[in-house]
């Protein structure tokens, strides 16, 4: 196993045909892309419509992900609200030697503190791969109570941080607060400036799909303070991958740079509800940071 202290992880997409059904070569590709990068591989969030796969499904895609050898680390989502379901493929996945697992908070059961603190618990004493818990309340339906990264940090050594994509400062701010020690990742691409200037060790992104030298480099450029350097149309560039449910914006830029096969998801997404205009303007976003990372390196 690698080391899972990775500043930037990309949460891929799960490229799939023209039928919906699993696009390996795709896959490779996106694999390889990330790599060459030097960026950890997150597969099977929500990024990679994982809640929309069939635990066969999964697996493989965890199998072919650990047989490509990537030199990056491999970390795997595990969401869900079955306790059982995600123990099963925890084990699975330990026995495939992944590096990582992202804990989601439960989603639809919108648990309080203790339940929220008793299902981490509860997947964490099934492993000793280092996790990290994901606060998104968008898709959980409720937001995670700072004080539970606090107790699982006390508790596991092998707790890895918390991916906070709440879309709030204060609520950055909050968890930080409740455990100033524990390790704390940006999970919004449109927020890495202020998350990194209160105390984020690293991000989770989805733009980095796109773009993964020029996000990586947007990161670092963030940490070391050189934000005159920074490209002033970022965050509008971020928020353009999230005008559709996501992944299906960043899927039809993939596509249209020529990095997957085609831009189909898998219902309950819809191609179709992404509109021409934000297609046209993620394009055009494309063009601006690739100018912009260019010049950098001018």
């Amino acid at each position: 196993m690698m080391s899972p202290q990775f500043p930037l992880w990309t949460a891929i997409v799960t490229p799939m045909n023209d039928f919906a059904e699993i696009d390996y070569d795709s896959l490779e590709s996106v694999i390889r892309e990330q790599e060459v990068a030097g960026n950890g591989i997150l597969i099977l969030g929500s990024t990679g419509e994982g809640l929309n796969l069939s635990l066969e499904e999964k697996q493989e895609i965890v199998k072919f992900t650990k047989a490509l050898n990537p030199v990056v680390p491999v970390m795997v989502g595990i969401g869900g609200f079955n306790l059982e379901a995600q123990i099963e493929f925890i084990k699975f996945c330990d026995d495939q030697k992944v590096d990582a697992f992202l804990l989601v908070q439960p989603i639809y059961a919108k648990p309080g503190k203790i339940g929220q603190y008793t299902w981490f618990k509860s997947l964490m004493n099934e492993t000793k791969t280092p996790c990290m818990i994901y606060n998104v309340p968008s898709r959980a339906g409720r937001k995670m109570d700072p004080e539970v990264p606090a107790m699982l940090f006390k508790e596991f050594d092998h707790y890895m941080g918390l991916k906070e994509a709440s879309g709030s400062i204060a609520d950055f701010k909050a968890f930080r607060d409740a455990a100033p020690e524990a390790p704390l990742y940006c999970g919004d691409d449109n927020l890495i400036k202020e998350f990194v200037e209160l105390g984020a060790v690293g991000h989770v992104s989805v733009a980095s799909n796109a773009w993964p030298k020029q996000t990586k480099t947007y990161f670092e450029l963030t940490v070391k303070g050189e934000t005159t350097k920074l490209f002033d149309e970022w965050v509008a560039c971020a928020d353009l991958l999230f005008d559709a449910p996501s992944p299906t914006p960043v899927k039809a830029l993939l596509f249209h740079k020529g990095w997957i096969n085609t831009d189909q998801v898998r219902l309950p997404l819809m191609r179709e509800d992404l509109s021409i205009e934000t297609e046209e303007a993620l394009i055009e976003a494309d063009r601006k940071i690739n100018l912009w990372f260019d010049d950098l390196l001018d």
